[in-house]
């Protein structure tokens, strides 16, 4: 096989080597300025770099496809409570535990899949304000002994608590149960579960930083703020307007309409005053040491849901 050597030839200065081949083929001459940028050879140059505009354009509009999906999917609704609960950090760890948060996370993911972006604002309506009302005079209500243990953070089991009925009706409208017609109990009960569930909260820790007098729902005497079953005015009265609140809440967002708002109200009130009845009579006596906050909590929830359930069905359709 034959070796092809290149030699120098001498050029004149401002034309540069030229190289030539043993058979006297000389190739095309070229002359380089080496201290000039613009004439470099272009294989010298520094291109800059390609940003994929396509890719970062096409990952941000799959989010804002996975937010505005509609019906909502369980991908959207995990994306976007991730998105909620970085940004809301600080909030959350005011009133939950770091175990809180996690089933706070489930709870989320669930009401968005299953009624949207309106239906986790009532939710998280519902946590805002029953968090504030249960750090008011935090120190006073620690001192009596009244005070939320962990001031306030709730863990798991009282989320679970809290929002049993709410899930139970979030997993019916997911799977269509009763069909469409059954669509809107499913978002009703959902409403009124909450409604329930803050007017009792907040009548408790009003009550026990405001309740001048504190009275027994079953015999009407006077015991000490905390007591299981006491009511008080102060109490009462924060509990319906809170309800109230929520239920407009869930107006406004489109949840529910006027007259299923009035129903979430007066479900909820009745709901509260049987879970009144029910700690005072059976909470803490021999033989029913299982039914704690947590387990009063899920019955008092599930009634109201279905007592509001009821209701708009007798009411509102006939």
């Amino acid at each position: 096989m034959a070796i092809s050597v290149f030699t120098c030839q001498p050029v004149p200065l401002l034309q540069g080597p030229r190289l030539v081949s043993p058979n006297t083929v000389p190739f095309p001459t070229t002359t380089y300025k080496f201290f000039s940028k613009s004439r470099a050879p272009e294989m010298f140059r520094v291109k800059p770099l390609a940003v994929p505009e396509q890719g970062i354009q096409g990952a941000f509009s799959g989010a804002i496809d996975l937010i505005q999906a509609s019906p909502p999917t369980w991908q959207s609704s995990i994306f976007c409570n991730i998105l909620i609960f970085l940004v809301g950090s600080p909030i959350l760890v005011s009133g939950l535990s770091l175990s809180g948060i996690g089933a706070a996370f489930l709870l989320g993911t669930l009401t968005w899949r299953a009624f949207g972006a309106s239906g986790f604002f009532l939710v998280a309506m519902y946590f805002i304000i029953g968090t504030a009302a249960t750090k008011l005079k935090m120190a006073q209500k620690e001192t009596e002994g009244v005070a939320e243990k962990k001031k306030g953070r709730r863990g798991p089991s009282s989320v679970i608590g809290s929002s049993a009925a709410g899930c139970v009706c979030a997993f019916l409208s997911i799977y269509g149960i009763g069909g469409a017609a059954f669509s809107r109990l499913w978002q009703l009960g959902f409403v009124a579960s909450f409604c329930t569930k803050l007017s009792d909260t907040t009548s408790s820790e009003i009550g026990k930083a405001y309740g001048k007098t504190t009275y027994l729902v079953t015999t009407f005497k006077v015991v000490p703020r905390g007591t299981e079953g006491a009511v008080s005015v102060e109490g009462t009265i924060a509990g319906i307007l809170a309800s109230i609140l929520l239920a407009s809440i869930g107006c406004v967002v489109g949840e529910i309409n006027v007259p299923e708002a009035i129903i979430c109200v007066v479900a909820s009130q009745i709901a509260n005053f049987g879970e009144s009845v029910l700690g005072a009579a059976l909470q803490d006596k021999e033989g029913f040491r299982w039914l704690n906050n947590d387990a009063v909590n899920v019955i008092n929830i599930s009634i109201g849901s279905l007592l509001a359930v009821l209701m708009q069905q007798l009411v509102l359709s006939n």
